[in-house]
């Protein structure tokens, strides 16, 4: 369909795929001459032979990790992703914290790189889980929030102040980037973050269809 003029939305039509998958798989198997079919199953052959092996903590994937953490300052889920995206060999995001942590114990600057500073380490280990109520998970998230083709779709998150001191909620609107942005006088409470939460987005209440937050205990409450 491409030698033959058809559009993205053409292809992605015939083929009942997603106008981001075939983004996607354009940008991973096209080279310098364009997009072949032919050498797009190659490499794709290619990489499934190879992550068919157990991957390693190469000293390549080491170096790639140590660029991507201090130069792109990106975050072990974003280094992980993106590798898994482009199909390059990597491990596990669980796996370059550990290597953050261990680089920490040597002496090393790596762990200033991650926005919490591996903070969020100092939280006892084996307490009491916090299950939020009723929560679904993110992978049951409907298409159209992955999309951002409508407004009214909505990511909550807090910063925590030094030393856990000091709490602010942020809410931003998924599509647009709209950022709302409210100090917790209480901290992390659960309960106020929720009366918090609803005052905020009371003006835009025509336009919440989705609230989306991770898996903190300060947004127990916010169902209600």
């Amino acid at each position: 369909m491409l030698e033959a003029g058809g559009t993205r939305k053409e292809i992605c039509i015939a083929t009942g795929k997603d106008k981001s998958v075939l983004s996607r798989e354009l940008q991973r198997n096209s080279h310098k001459r364009g997009y072949s079919p032919r050498l797009a199953q190659e490499y794709a052959d290619e990489r499934k032979e190879r992550f068919a092996k157990k991957r390693k903590f190469t000293e390549h994937v080491k170096q790639k990790i140590i660029k991507e953490l201090t130069e792109e300052q990106w975050s072990p889920e974003q280094i992980a992703g993106k590798a898994k995206r482009d199909a390059i060999p990597m491990v596990s995001h669980e796996r370059i914290y550990q290597f953050i942590r261990e680089d920490k114990r040597q002496g090393g600057t790596l762990y200033t790189h991650l926005r919490h500073r591996l903070k969020h380490r100092k939280r006892p280990v084996g307490g009491k889980k916090v299950v939020i109520p009723d929560k679904v998970s993110i992978d049951l998230r409907p298409v159209i929030i992955n999309k951002r083709e409508r407004v009214g779709d909505w990511e909550i998150d807090t910063i925590v102040g030094k030393e856990n001191k000091g709490a602010i909620l942020t809410v931003t609107e998924r599509k647009t980037g709209f950022l709302l942005i409210k100090k917790l006088p209480k901290g992390k409470n659960a309960k106020d973050l929720a009366m918090e939460l609803f005052y905020l987005l009371l003006p835009y209440k025509k336009m919440v269809w989705s609230i989306t937050s991770d898996n903190g205990s300060e947004f127990y409450d916010t169902k209600k």
